[in-house]
């Protein structure tokens, strides 16, 4: 790595980084009986599982609970539902309802229960009925077979595309997929892109994610944005593939080539080094690499002219390094970034690593991968632009989707079992995250998981939003930050071949309370060869 050397900074320069922090900066039921080896919950539930015909989580189903006790509830996103705390030896009966289904099976009864049972059920449209037709003197005429109604599947529009490098503005590419045939349940289909002769980082940014249908949908889009580097370079071409449908299947085409027009034809001035330092550039890139979006009239207006207002060089140089580390404290990436990152490390903890800074040694190092946060934050993020009208809305509606769907996730399940009972889910938790919970929080949340007032899904929430660990958490994103965002690679992946510069970069952060100017740390990322060379000679 290159990015052990910075200039020292006067303390007098630190005073606009507090100015930018003040700116804002299917068709079977089950029911398993409980393992009598294994622990059992603290109280008796029924919990379980809604699908359409398809096999796709059914959300917004009536479960109705009767018999020693009554009780009514929805199946939330996922399409699940959990009636909790039953008395022991209750006779119970689960009935699901919808308008306009049959359910298989109906229903289902349990007698004297003790123990924690789960369920599944599969919803299908009920068929219209067919009128008796009238006796007449013709003779009954042959009915007309019913036709099988199409398949479901996702395509794109087109096979090829191509964009074209265009100065001062941020070129995308808007790729349309669309979903035929029986469109009546939700369905998904995962999507990402990889290499041709164009590369990730310096030619296009990665995209990948889950595309999710809603019933009756038939149209999402995929955005991609393009480095308009300043290499002169030949047309090269990158892939967008769908993959792993849910609810349908893979139409024709699956996959687009996407081509890019250079708008050099020799190699130009590089637009991050300072002699050819280009503002709008700089602010543009800070965007895509840090929110995943299009820059804002009025924030790249701002940005550039904290930097461009500079009558000196000196000036311009604490500018840029604290206009850049504002795209990591801003409230926009606190709450989709690092929210992603705190979830992942409340969850599964710490990954360990091996560093060489000093005598080698292991370290605890963020368990989250690049491409797994990118998935996310792209998701989290999508649609929010932290000021505008509905963005509090629409940030919150991202969150309760991601973490739902994060608490379902075959990962997420295997570490946290539903056999857990509510304070061994909660502790465990807590114990990833560091112990951030204080005793009255540790057992509001586990009365709340109990009482069926808080799903797992909303408890892993409280654990990662939770202030305790937003604070001890910070110096390690931040540094990580630094390498997802400016190198777009994991701390130990090539160049680097383990955590010793991401051990190196913390250990200064963590040297100076936090201040990334006193530690040179955003400075030398900005300075370095890996990140200078993204963009051009």
């Amino acid at each position: 790595m290159q990015l052990f050397q910075g200039e020292a900074l006067s303390l007098g320069r630190r005073l606009l980084f507090c100015l930018l922090l003040a700116f804002g900066l299917a068709a079977t039921l089950s029911w398993v009986t409980p393992d009598t080896n294994a622990i059992q919950p603290s109280s008796n539930s029924l919990g379980g599982h809604v699908t359409d015909q398809n096999g796709v989580s059914f959300p917004n189903i009536t479960i109705t609970l009767s018999g020693s006790e009554s009780r009514t509830q929805q199946t939330d996103s996922n399409g699940n539902f959990l009636f909790d705390n039953l008395a022991t030896g209750g006779n119970y009966q689960v009935t699901p309802t919808k308008t306009g289904y049959f359910f298989t099976p109906s229903s289902f009864s349990v007698t004297n229960l003790n123990g924690s049972f789960t369920s599944t059920f599969s919803g299908t449209p009920t068929a219209p009925p067919t009128p008796t037709p009238t006796a007449t003197p013709t003779p009954t005429p042959t009915p007309t077979a019913t036709p099988t109604p199409s398949p479901n599947s996702f395509q794109f529009t087109t096979s090829t595309t191509a964009a074209t490098e265009t100065p001062n503005v941020t070129t995308k590419v808007e790729l349309n997929v669309t979903r035929v045939g029986d469109t009546s349940g939700p369905a998904s289909v995962n999507y990402a892109t990889s290499d041709g002769t164009a590369i990730e980082r310096s030619d296009y940014l990665t995209a990948i994610g889950t595309l999710r249908f809603a019933s009756s949908e038939t149209l999402k889009t995929i955005t991609i944005f393009i480095v308009n580097d300043s290499y002169g370079e030949s047309d090269e071409n990158f892939n967008v593939a769908l993959s792993s449908p849910v609810g349908g299947t893979l139409g024709a085409p699956s996959v687009v080539t996407v081509t890019i027009h250079s708008d050099e034809s020799v190699d130009g001035p590089n637009p991050v080094k300072d002699a050819s330092f280009d503002t709008d550039f700089f602010v543009r890139e800070h965007y895509v690499d840090f929110f995943n979006r299009e820059a804002d009239s009025s924030g790249l207006a701002f940005w550039k002219d904290q930097i461009s207002s500079c009558t000196t060089q000196a000036c311009r140089e604490i500018r840029r390094i604290n206009v850049s580390a504002a795209f990591f404290l801003s409230i926009e990436f606190q709450q989709t970034g690092y929210l992603v990152e705190r979830l992942y490390k409340a969850s599964y903890g710490d990954a360990i690593g091996t560093s060489n800074f000093g005598p080698t040694h292991q370290l605890s190092v963020p368990v989250i991968r690049f491409r797994e946060f990118l998935s996310d934050t792209q998701q989290i993020g999508r649609g929010v632009i932290i000021g505008e009208p509905g963005a509090d809305q629409t940030l919150e509606n991202n969150k309760q989707t991601l973490i739902s769907e994060f608490a379902q996730r075959p990962r997420f399940l295997t570490a946290y079992p539903i056999s857990m009972t509510p304070a061994q889910f909660v502790d465990t938790l807590n114990t990833n995250a560091g112990s951030p919970l204080s005793p009255a929080e540790r057992s509001q949340l586990v009365s709340d998981l109990t009482s069926g007032g808080k799903t797992r899904a909303q408890v892993l929430r409280a654990v990662a939003e939770d202030p305790d660990l937003f604070a001890a958490e910070n110096n390690r994103a931040f540094v990580l930050a630094q390498y997802f965002g400016y190198l777009r690679r994991n701390p130990n992946d090539t160049p680097d071949s383990d955590y010793t510069g991401y051990d190196f970069w913390l250990g200064k952060l963590n040297q100076f309370n936090g201040n990334f100017v006193d530690a040179e740390m955003v400075k030398s990322f900005l300075v370095s060869g890996e990140y200078i060379q993204r963009f051009g000679p």
